[in-house]
């Protein structure tokens, strides 16, 4: 596509920056982004659970959630884990998450309002650039075993209908019916119709090379060392190995996951983005028997914060659970045990002698919104930051910064 509006550069390659950058594309821009990795998608985004799930929008400022944090600190295998060693960082995005418990309802709202959105335009590129990533239209059933939960789900769906979601309660006769392989005792479900599964890898590779096919130039394994702002272009240096070089923009949009709190530091501005490690494991369905007993509608079991996808015929994926312990990427094997057990417990006929465990670092901001829209300089953007919705939010967040983009550039 013909240059219409100036060269932009994005930094990042995972969902966010591939996505950003296809719709930057798409909108005239020449486009060149950066990814330290031979490859697009080779952290957060390589192996998560794989939902496009707005039933899961809730957002996690509640005060539920810090008495579980101070509840399980030192329970190595719990859901919710934090290490008690203190870093200003991680009690900086504490104070804050805390300080955002007050806006629960109005950004939880927002947040499906948003994934609502997000679920259009996704699907929408996938059919014009004719994506395969095992894409499943089974929905998502949320299952709680006591009353307690279930109770908490209800008042839960009430905020996803003011966004505008509709998911409906569901009886274990209902469950069984809905999703047959699903082994244990519940006091019953929600059932989201709407919402889908694909696998986020596929899904962004595929994204990648579509931006490539329109015009954007992928520079893969460049490490950023530095990014300036002169309030009229924007200077990148990265390099790879001993190679270094610097190139200028028009602007940037920094879609950098983790790593954008860095990089926003030496743009002057402030993305207090927290890394919340989580976990999965792909289980390998090599026989009959265990394609047969894996379930094909996707699972989301609140007790244990997990999530699961079934990814085409021979590949079930697990994923959850949230560890507060820095930039540490370890995969544990006292976090990935629970993952193993419960698929044993509620899909017994699976075998399990075939998983790979993964472990990535997701981007959350305190008060669990992405970061989307300008910096204090000119020409400097961001989209990042969407902790543990990226594939389900990242379609609307890149429409949204392209426009914001696209009409700086306008004016």
């Amino acid at each position: 596509m013909k240059n219409l509006a100036g060269h932009f550069a994005v930094i990042g390659g995972g969902i966010t920056g591939v996505t950003t950058a296809y719709a930057l594309a798409k909108r005239g821009f020449t486009v060149t982004l950066f990814e330290k990795h031979r490859y697009a998608a080779m952290e957060t985004s390589f192996a998560n659970g794989g939902q496009f799930s707005v039933s899961n929008a809730e957002v996690w400022n509640h005060w539920s959630t810090v008495l579980k944090g101070l509840k399980w600190m030192l329970k190595s295998d719990a859901p919710l884990l934090v290490n008690p060693k203190p870093s200003w960082h991680k009690m900086a995005w504490f104070a804050e998450f805390m300080a955002a418990i007050p806006h629960y309802e109005k950004n939880t709202v927002e947040t499906t309002r948003l994934a609502i959105a997000a679920r259009e335009h996704l699907y929408a590129w996938a059919d014009e650039e004719g994506l395969d990533f095992d894409h499943k239209r089974e929905g998502i059933l949320h299952i709680y075993r006591d009353k307690a939960g279930f109770d908490q789900a209800g008042k839960v769906s009430k905020l996803l209908a003011q966004g505008g979601l509709e998911r409906r309660a569901v009886t274990p006769q209902e469950m069984r019916a809905i999703e047959p392989t699903l082994a244990g005792s519940y006091y019953g479900g929600y059932f989201t119709e709407s919402d889908t599964t694909g696998d986020i890898h596929k899904f962004s590779t595929g994204m990648a090379m579509a931006a490539e096919r329109r015009g954007v130039k992928t520079q893969y394994g460049q490490e950023i060392s530095a990014v300036r702002s002169d309030g009229k272009q924007v200077s990148i240096t990265s390099q790879d190995g001993a190679d270094q070089q610097t190139q200028v923009f028009d602007g940037v949009v920094v879609c950098a996951g983790t790593a954008s709190r860095g990089i926003a530091a030496q743009l002057g501005d402030r993305v207090n983005i927290y890394p919340v490690k989580g976990y999965s494991i792909t289980v390998n369905l090599d026989d009959a028997q265990s394609q047969a007993a894996a379930p094909m509608v996707s699972l989301l079991d609140d007790g244990t914060k997990l999530v699961t996808s079934r990814l085409g015929l021979d590949r079930f994926r697990v994923a959850g659970t949230a560890e507060f312990n820095g930039y540490n990427r370890d995969i544990r094997a006292d976090r990935i045990r629970p993952l193993v057990e419960w698929v044993q417990q509620c899909f017994p006929g699976v075998r399990t002698e075939s998983v790979i465990p993964w472990a990535g670092l997701r981007p959350m901001m305190p008060n669990m919104l992405p970061r989307v829209g300008p910096g204090k300089r000119p020409g400097v953007f961001y989209n990042t930051g969407h902790g543990h919705l990226g594939l389900t939010l990242s379609a609307v967040t890149a429409d949204m910064v392209a426009g914001m983009v696209a009409g700086a550039q306008a004016a």
